[in-house]
């Protein structure tokens, strides 16, 4: 039997100051904090401190519905919470802090130029706006795209990242507004629903809470197609988040000019463009967390075959509905610890169908063995609570046996009508070779040289068998134990 080492072999490089982990760290959160800080001052600036606290408790109201919005997306394949903490934040202070000044630079600058205030606010709502806010709001994709690469893999990740930075900016945007109109009720003497306060939380919260991220998302999206592109295709992974961009950029100087198109503007392009769009997108990322789940359910039978799965695991795997009852099974059976195990298994078991996907088409990179070995070790350590839960799950969530067709009485003696299972036609046994969909059996399997299949040369199949029970590694306590 092949084997191959579990891990890499260290080798010790001499590293400058700069490129320690903690150091990078620091930097980033001190950076952002500064820019928290000077944002929270310019916002208390301009709407004071009676408006800011009424700003902030009303911008907050949407942000936990979309957060948890872009979480249920990413269910499948979750990615760390650190990266959806940094994007948050990016998008509440570097990002909106870049577009207060760029904005208000830029705007003062055209005013000064053209001697037409007016038309200089109309020139930095629809043009300057747009390009400072998505270019600002993409840097955090960017930034997860090039230093998270390995939590970056495809549509849905893109969609998650850019759709939890505008949420962000969305966040303090809000608070500036509705404190300023606040301020302005305050002076007119204005309140309740005629107040600008109420139009403005209307339109901006209950209408369209979902506008900067919609705007932000075709960036993501364009990020995500990109992460799927292989690494050949570099033109390619360089125009499609400009293109994305580019979308984005337009789609949001469309709604910053609809005040422009008269009186009824606003209403047309939010019926005509962002509705349609919004189902657009959200059918678009729905359908693609729908194959994440078919690449579970067809990628994992190869280690099934190998030892590491049992055989109702990829069906179990491969479904939202059977993760959910494994996960209460566990719960019910071995508490919370036993849930979150069986969380953690159905994330490295994901993992590991998408690595062997990118492997087989070439994408997966030189890691591609040493990282496949540290995600079925995880599996293995956890297989004591996830097995029996998963095992559940697959047998309470398995469509019911189809009923077999009876057979007409006309149709006996004349071998017509008889099933195919474990009869052939004419009543004579039939042998059905076991399924194998992605390649020969490792070398010590009984029937490796059976295999109809070429090995792909980029997603070997797994070259070592699961640790035998006495060398097996400590499983977590519950009461199913292997």
């Amino acid at each position: 039997m092949a084997t191959c080492p579990p891990y890499p072999t260290h080798v010790h490089r001499h590293t400058h100051w700069w490129q320690r982990t903690w150091v990078r760290y620091g930097a980033l959160i001190t950076l952002l904090a500064l820019s928290g800080l000077v944002i929270l001052a310019l916002v208390r600036e301009q709407t004071g401190t009676q408006g800011f606290l009424v700003g902030l408790g009303l911008a907050v109201l949407p942000v936990p519905l979309l957060v948890a919005a872009f979480r249920w997306l990413d269910r499948v394949d979750p990615g760390p919470w650190r990266n959806l903490l940094f994007c948050f934040a990016w998008g509440a202070c570097a990002a909106a802090l870049i577009a207060i000044v760029a904005n208000s630079f830029a705007t003062r600058w055209i005013a000064t130029a053209t001697a037409d205030p007016a038309g200089a606010d109309t020139w930095g709502a629809t043009v300057i706006a747009p390009v400072v806010e998505e270019s600002a709001k993409a840097a955090a994709v960017l930034l997860v795209f090039l230093f998270r690469r390995r939590d970056f893999t495809g549509i849905v990740d893109g969609v998650v990242v850019a759709g939890v930075t505008a949420t962000g900016f969305a966040f303090t945007e809000n608070i500036l507004y509705l404190g300023t109109a606040f301020g302005t009720d305050q002076l007119t003497g204005d309140s309740g629903i005629a107040s600008v306060t109420a139009a403005t939380f209307f339109v901006r919260v209950v209408m369209s809470p979902f506008a900067h991220p919609l705007f932000t998302v075709l960036t993501g999206i364009g990020f995500g197609i990109a992460a799927l592109s292989a690494g050949r295709h570099r033109l390619r992974r360089a125009l499609l988040p400009m293109a994305g961009l580019l979308l984005a950029m337009g789609m949001h100087a469309l709604w910053n000019g609809s005040a422009a198109f008269g009186e009824y503007g606003f209403f047309g392009v939010y019926a005509a463009f962002m509705v349609p769009s919004f189902g657009l997108l959200t059918w678009l990322v729905i359908w693609t967390r729908q194959r994440e789940l078919g690449t579970v359910r067809a990628e994992l039978p190869a280690y099934v075959a190998a030892g590491w799965l049992t055989p109702a695991e990829p069906y179990a795997l491969g479904s939202m509905r059977a993760r959910r009852v494994a996960r209460q099974y566990a719960r019910k059976h071995a508490g919370k610890e036993g849930a979150r195990a069986v969380a953690r298994y159905e994330a490295c078991a994901t993992s590991v169908a998408f690595l062997r996907q990118r492997g087989r088409r070439g994408r997966a990179g030189a890691d591609f063995t040493v990282r496949e070995r540290q995600l079925l070790d995880a599996l293995w350590s956890l297989r004591g609570v996830a097995r029996p839960a998963l095992d559940h799950a697959a047998r309470a969530t398995a469509p019911p046996a189809p009923v077999p067709r009876p057979v007409p009485p006309w149709a006996y003696g004349y071998g017509y009508g008889y099933g195919y299972g474990a009869q052939g036609a004419y009543g004579y046994a039939t042998a059905h070779p076991p399924y194998r969909p992605y390649g020969p059996h490792p070398p010590h399997h009984p029937q490796a040289s059976h295999a109809p299949y070429p090995q792909a040369p980029h997603a070997p199949y797994p070259q070592y068998a699961p640790p035998s029970p006495q060398h097996a590694p400590y499983t977590p306590p519950g009461p199913h134990r292997p």
